[in-house]
């Protein structure tokens, strides 16, 4: 086992701006999130910093006069919690003389760091050189970063080319080699016909690794970190009538996600949108379960799959110490199931329900 050399570890500044001192409490919700991800990224993040201001400022941000105040925190990266502009990220960058990502790129690095197979790492590159060339400013002019680390990788570690000709060459390039995948996993996909296939979906860190495992011993890896899962895991499961099932583990959704990711990552989502039936896996313990079921929802509007056959499975039911809470919760969603996927409760009502699903299945 390799020591971390704390030196090598990026400090992070996190940084958040809202119009009004009534909107601090749902940023500071959303800087807690991106501290994780920062986190997740490999980053040690120090603080967080609210800055209030009436309107946006087009040169910095924050406004000139905040920013001069960063110049002097010991920090080795400036994170964003909204999108920049390139004129934002050079003025500041000139400025303090640090590095200045949003939260676009700390989520394009984790899947970067991610990205293990083929076909996620074409997915991610292309997610990356789409965002770059939101990027350039000028033709041919080339985005550079301080250094190098977080926010500079690529899948395999290496260096993306930035000029605007050589991006959109390879792009296409890539698009190409994306083909060759999808046709691969439709041939994957016709020898399962006739197989009943159930899709995890849900905000990222809900808990979908540790339910795949806990239903069919899979032992995939699972943590508390973000973005674990890229690539789709498919294992076989058995309902309690005794009816085998495919499970398929999905990436997961997060508030921000870049388009571009969803974009590049249209064959992986396409597991979700072709299974016959798909659970939706919510973090009941999350102060903010209800903010991440609606960006889950969203993503599945734009899949087109929020009118289909859908199970709403709130899973940390352990968590929750309060019975009265999670009898409330039964009240208000009376559709849904209520599990632990890490205690293994509830997993026999979820399967009962998941054969009364299969009822309409046709072979």
């Amino acid at each position: 086992m390799f020591e971390v050399n704390e030196q090598l570890i990026e400090r992070a500044l996190i940084i958040g701006l809202v119009h009004k001192s009534t909107d601090k409490e749902k940023e500071l919700h959303e800087l807690n999130e991106l501290e994780a991800l920062a986190k997740t990224a490999g980053a040690k993040p120090v603080e967080k910093i609210i800055q209030i201001r009436d309107k946006v400022d087009p040169t910095y941000y924050i406004g000139k006069g905040k920013a001069e105040e960063l110049c002097n925190i010991d920090v080795d990266i400036l994170l964003f919690n909204e999108s920049l502009s390139p004129a934002q990220i050079a003025n500041l960058e000139e400025l303090t003389g640090k590095k200045v990502l949003d939260r676009q790129d700390i989520i394009l690095d984790i899947f970067a760091q991610h990205a293990r197979t083929k076909s996620s790492k074409i997915e991610v590159e292309l997610a990356q050189l789409n965002y770059n060339l939101t990027r350039l400013t000028g033709h041919g002019r080339e985005l550079s970063r301080l250094g190098g680390g977080i926010g500079t990788r690529g899948p395999g570690e290496t260096k993306l080319e930035v000029d605007r000709r050589k991006i959109r060459k390879r792009i296409d390039y890539l698009k190409k080699e994306l083909k060759k995948v999808e046709r691969t996993r439709d041939i994957q996909r016709h020898h399962r016909d006739g197989i009943y296939t159930i899709a995890i979906l849900g905000y990222t860190n809900s808990g979908k690794s540790t339910l795949l495992n806990a239903f069919t011993n899979a032992n995939t890896v699972v943590n508390n970190q973000l973005f674990v899962t890229l690539d789709p895991l498919t294992r076989i499961g058995v309902t309690n009538k005794g009816n085998k099932f495919l499970l398929i583990d999905t990436v997961g959704f997060i508030r921000g996600i870049p388009t571009q990711i969803m974009a590049s990552f249209r064959s992986t989502l396409e597991e979700a949108t072709k299974a016959n039936l798909r659970l939706i896996l919510v973090d009941i313990s999350s102060e903010k379960f209800e903010e991440e079921l609606d960006e889950t929802e969203k993503v599945m509007e734009e899949l087109n799959i929020l009118e289909s056959l859908n199970i709403l499975v709130f899973n940390k039911i352990d968590r929750i110490v309060d019975n009265a809470i999670l009898n409330n919760l039964k009240k208000q969603y009376p559709n849904a199931v209520f599990i632990s996927a890490k205690n293994k409760t509830g997993l026999n009502d979820l399967l009962d329900k998941i054969d009364d699903c299969k009822k309409h299945f046709r072979n």
